[in-house]
């Protein structure tokens, strides 16, 4: 008797990671996951309808693990410029362990041939901006931002500047510290955020 469907789509999906982590995303085929989870390929199809199901389902664990990681690491109590100084570290650590994430984020998959992956990455980005937004207007509220402070556009940028650093660790092969970057990027943030 097989597994649990819910137990073989894990596996599945920490397949494909692991498999585009080293691989790249271009050479993940459904071939190489059935190997690598060892199984049949026709059984991927019983989990997947297909290939960017699958990537769909990736999509979802980033995002279901980043924003769990996120909020464990968060301190509900703590000022608003401490949040997000955390929210910054505990996403970049979370990043670190895992380099397929910015294979798949910036991959011709979702960019070019998927829009569905793409709105579903969409709805991710949106989600965490969303979550900067509030902390800087709590933190605006608070008398901890400057009064002039632009909400909207101030966490479109930390975005960027995140998106920025994730995809130069990728291209230099991760081989530099995403988790010593986030009190760098911080020191960076602070004199523009603050009164």
């Amino acid at each position: 008797m097989g597994k649990p469907k819910e137990q073989r789509q894990k596996e599945i999906v920490q397949a494909t990671l692991d498999l585009t982590a080293e691989f790249g995303i271009k050479k993940v085929t459904t071939q190489a996951i059935a190997d690598k989870v060892g199984i049949a390929q026709p059984t991927i199809f019983r989990h997947f309808k297909s290939r960017d199901a699958i990537f769909a389902a990736v999509i979802g664990w980033v995002a279901e693990n980043l924003f769990k990681a996120i909020s464990s690491g968060l301190n509900p109590n703590a000022q608003p410029d401490e949040q997000l100084r955390k929210l910054l570290q505990c996403q970049l650590t979370f990043i670190n362990k895992h380099p397929a994430i910015p294979k798949v984020l910036f991959s011709d998959l979702l960019h070019l041939e998927s829009p569905k992956l793409k709105a579903s990455l969409q709805e991710v980005m949106n989600q965490y901006i969303s979550r900067v937004t509030q902390l800087l207007q709590q933190g605006k509220e608070k008398g901890v931002f400057r009064d002039d402070l632009d909400i909207d556009q101030t966490s479109r940028y930390i975005a960027a500047l995140i998106q920025g650093l994730v995809l130069r660790w990728s291209v230099y092969e991760f081989n530099f510290s995403l988790e010593k970057e986030a009190e760098i990027i911080w020191r960076f943030l602070q004199p523009v955020l603050k009164k």
